[in-house]
């Protein structure tokens, strides 16, 4: 069954809404922004040795989400 863009959008809203919890949604937003960011220029650029924005080792996108559920993440980030 296919869904809804609509269906799509609410839960993508409900979703953000459910991350960002009592922290104010401009505040938030600054958040998601340097993480898409990090994700574009991760998946563009990783892996190319002439690349115009060299990415350091246990920087990437990827190395983050390695990290998920460490109680230091923050440190390690």
């Amino acid at each position: 069954m296919a869904i809804k863009k609509s269906e799509l959008y609410s839960s993508l809203w409900a979703s953000c809404d459910e991350l960002r919890g009592g922290m104010d949604a401009s505040q938030y937003k600054d958040y998601v922004l340097v993480m898409l960011f990090i994700k574009y220029v991760s998946d563009k650029y990783a892996g190319q040795p002439f690349a115009p924005i060299t990415i350091p080792a246990g920087a990437s996108f990827a190395d983050m989400v390695a990290l998920k559920g460490q109680t230091d993440i923050g440190d390690q980030i």
